[in-house]
C-alpha cells in the first residue's frame, strides 16, 4: 500500500496527488489518500475517491491561515505549525501509515509527513518542491528574486544578489526550527534546511530538462556537496509536467464570455492576498481586454463587469488554449498548465520557487516577469500589451507544449514511484507477505 497525504488547503497539490492516485491504481499498485480535511477536501469527493480524514482535523479557516504564514503571502512569514500541532499531526499520521503498512507515503506540502514517514519507517516521496532543487541551485540558475526575503538585498550587487539566491535555500534554516524540535522529541531525522523541507527520500522532479536547462543525467546523478544540508541519502528523479486537469464543466456565465470576440487575458491568481488580485484585475483590465478571474478561495464578485468576468473554480487546463494570455502567480502547476496549452503568460512571483518557475519560461521567452508592485499598476498594463503584440512568445509556449505533449508526467511518476520501491524490496514479494500475514 502506498498511501497519498496530500495538504487540501492548496487546489494544485490536492489535484497532483489525485492524479498520481489514478496513474499508480492503474499500474495495480494499491494506493489510498488520507488528509487532515480542509479547503479543498470537496475535490477528492467530486473526483469519487475514497479517502481517509486523519485528526486533528485541519479546518478550511485553519488552511487559509497556514497559506497565509507562508513567504511571499505573510509580509512576515510567521511558524506555519506550532509544535504541539506538528507532534500530533504525524503521531496520527505515523499511526495511520502502521494501520495500512504502507510501504511509502506520497506527500506535497504536509510537512508534518517529514516526520511521520520516519516514525512509521517508510521512505517519504516528495512532488510540492517542482524543480525547485540543489543541482539547479548548484549551477547559479536561480534568479535574482524580484521580492527578496532580505530587506536589505537590493542594496547589494547583482552578483551577490544571485549568489544569496543560489545558495539561501541550501543553507536557510528558517521554518524548520519547530520541525527539529518534534524530531529530537520523536527520536527521528530532523530538517535541517529550506532546502531539505523540499525533498524526499525520493523526490519527483516535476519538469523537463528543455524548461530547467539541467540534464537528465546531471540531476539524477546528483549527490550532496555537504550532506549536513540534507536528510539522507536523497533521489532526485525527473517525471515530467505534473498539473490540474479538473473533471469540471466551463460555468455556462464563462462559456458565453469566452466566445464573445476580443482578446481575452485570463487571470488565475490564487494563494495570494485578495486585494492583489483585484488591483491586477483592475491593471490588466488597463490594457483594453477583457479579463476573466479565477477567484477560487476570494470574493471578487465587486469586479465584475461587461469586460471582467468572475469565475469560481475553473479547470483551467480548458480555458488556457481560449485565451490570448494568463497572468499567474507562478506555482509550477499553473505555469505548467499555461504552457501546455503553448499559452504565454505574465507571472507574479510572490515565493522563490515560483520565481524560478517564471524566469524559466521567460529566459525561453514565453513570460514576463513582474514584481508584485509591477504587477498592481502600469508595468502590467505594458506587459499584457508588449505580449499580445509578440508572436514570438505564442511560439515559444508553443515549442514548450510540443515537448510536454510527449510525455505522461503522473504516469512517470508512478513508475518513479515503484521503480524506487522495487529496488529496496519488490512490491510483489511485499503484497504476497501480506497475503500470507492477513491467511494466518
Amino acid at each position: 500500500m502506498i498511501v497519498l497525504l496530500p495538504h487540501v488547503g492548496f487546489l494544485s497539490e490536492t489535484t497532483r496527488m489525485l492524479a498520481i492516485h489514478d496513474a499508480l491504481r492503474a499500474r495495480g499498485v494499491e494506493a489510498s489518500i488520507a488528509t487532515h480535511g480542509g479547503t479543498f477536501e470537496h475535490v477528492l469527493r467530486d473526483a469519487g475517491v475514497s479517502f481517509d480524514v486523519l485528526e486533528p482535523r485541519l479546518s478550511p479557516a485553519r488552511c487559509a491561515e497556514f497559506i497565509r504564514q507562508l513567504p511571499g503571502v505573510a509580509a512576515r512569514p510567521g511558524p506555519t505549525f506550532s509544535v504541539e500541532e506538528l507532534r500530533a499531526l504525524a503521531r496520527a499520521e505515523a499511526a495511520h501509515l502502521r494501520a495500512r503498512r504502507a510501504r511509502a507515503v506520497v506527500t506535497g506540502f504536509t510537512l508534518s509527513a517529514l516526520l511521520s514517514s520516519r516514525l512509521a519507517g517508510i521512505p517519504l516521496i516528495a512532488e510540492h518542491g517542482g524543480s525547485f532543487m540543489p543541482p539547479m541551485a548548484e549551477r547559479g540558475l536561480f534568479p535574482v528574486p524580484t521580492r527578496s526575503p532580505l530587506p536589505f538585498a537590493r542594496f547589494l550587487p547583482q552578483r551577490l544578489q544571485r549568489w544569496l539566491a543560489n545558495e539561501g535555500p541550501v543553507r536557510a534554516r528558517g521554518f524548520t526550527g519547530a520541525l527539529d524540535q518534534v524530531a529530537r522529541e520523536l527520536g527521528v531525522e530532523g530538517v535541517p534546511t529550506l532546502a531539505a523541507l523540499l525533498m524526499g527520500d525520493l523526490t519527483l522532479v516535476t519538469d523537463v530538462p528543455e524548461v530547467t536547462g539541467v540534464s537528465r543525467e546531471d540531476l539524477e546523478r546528483w549527490t550532496p556537496k555537504d550532506p549536513r544540508h540534507y536528510r539522507k541519502d536523497p533521489v532526485l528523479r525527473y517525471v515530467g509536467p505534473l498539473y490540474a486537469e479538473l473533471d469540471l464543466p466551463i460555468p455556462e456565465e464563462v462559456e458565453r464570455f469566452l466566445e464573445a470576440p476580443g482578446p481575452i487575458v485570463y487571470v488565475a491568481i490564487t494563494s495570494a492576498p485578495r486585494e492583489l488580485v483585484a488591483d491586477v484585475v483592475r491593471a490588466v483590465e488597463a490594457a483594453g481586454v477583457r479579463v476573466l478571474v479565477a477567484a477560487t478561495v476570494h470574493a471578487l464578485d465587486h469586479l465584475r463587469s461587461p469586460r471582467v468576468c468572475v469565475g469560481g473554480v475553473l479547470p483551467s487546463h480548458r480555458i488556457f488554449p481560449r485565451v490570448a494570455l494568463g497572468v499567474i502567480a507562478g506555482g509550477q502547476g499553473s505555469v505548467q498548465t499555461a504552457l501546455a496549452a503553448g499559452c504565454p503568460f505574465v507571472g507574479i512571483p510572490l515565493q522563490p520557487e515560483q520565481e524560478w518557475n517564471v524566469a524559466t519560461a521567460e529566459r525561453r521567452g514565453a513570460a514576463v516577469r513582474l514584481s508584485e508592485k509591477q504587477g498592481r499598476g502600469r508595468a502590467m498594463t505594458a506587459a499584457v500589451r508588449e505580449l499580445l503584440d509578440r508572436p514570438a512568445a505564442r511560439e515559444a509556449a508553443g515549442e514548450i507544449a510540443a515537448v510536454f505533449a510527449r510525455i505522461d508526467g503522473p504516469g512517470r511518476c508512478a513508475e518513479a514511484i515503484v521503480d524506487y520501491l522495487e529496488a529496496r524490496a519488490p512490491i510483489r514479494d511485499h503484497a504476497a507477505a501480506d497475503g500470507a500475514a492477513s491467511s494466518a
